[in-house]
């Protein structure tokens, strides 16, 4: 669940990061990105290792406004309404909740992932394909730390759009996560409770607060 979070948190939140031909392009997709109310976004993400012959797939959707989101995947409903994290599993009826933690390296917010991407990675452009009609441009991030369980990731952006259209990260214990977007909507009307947890409506689940 975080690791396709945190993928997820990587292709909405990208800036501009330094040098190289690359920076034009990051720039662009920032800007389009930060110009918009909010994301509404479906995709499909796939986790590999052809070593331990593993292969898993599902899609997900989530909506995100400033650093609130809604995210649901796995059958878990994951929502933050800017102080709160509430992780909602109607399977275990079971509701998790923690306060909001900066300074907390395991707490993924999109303020953090942009941050932290913008001062841990070095990056070039990569090669360019014809997807489905459409050019991709890919950008290859490396980790600046030595000991970062990352190799590398590439990051594909619709030329024409300017929109992610996927992000592919490899693990230096082979594993392939590959997250692609199906569907990419903007400034949608969004309910007001949207990104507001209800705890009427889960009073017979068990509730465990984290802090």
């Amino acid at each position: 669940m975080k690791r396709i979070f945190s993928i997820l948190l990587i292709t909405l939140s990208i800036s501009a990061f330094s040098q190289n031909k690359g920076k034009a392009l990051l720039q662009e997709v920032s800007a389009k990105v930060k110009s918009y109310d909010n994301i509404s976004i479906d995709f499909k993400y796939i986790l590999e290792n052809t070593s331990e012959n593993i292969k898993q797939e599902t899609r997900g959707d989530v909506v995100m406004q400033g650093e609130k989101y809604r995210l649901n995947i796995l059958g878990i409903t994951r929502l933050f309404d800017g102080k709160t994290t509430y992780s909602i599993s109607p399977e275990d009826e079971e509701v998790t909740i923690s306060s909001d933690n900066t300074d907390d390296e395991d707490n993924i917010t999109p303020s953090k992932m942009l941050s932290f991407y913008e001062d841990g990675y070095t990056y070039k452009m990569d090669i360019e394909q014809n997807i489905k009609g459409r050019k991709v441009q890919y950008v290859k991030l490396t980790p600046i730390d030595s000991n970062s369980e990352i190799k590398h990731i590439l990051l594909g952006v619709d030329k024409q759009t300017k929109h992610i259209y996927n992000l592919i990260q490899i693990g230096k214990n082979g594993t392939k996560t590959t997250l692609t977007v199906n569907s990419f909507k903007t400034n949608e009307p969004l309910s007001k409770s949207l990104f507001t947890f209800d705890a009427n409506k889960y009073k017979d689940y068990y509730i465990n607060k984290l802090d």
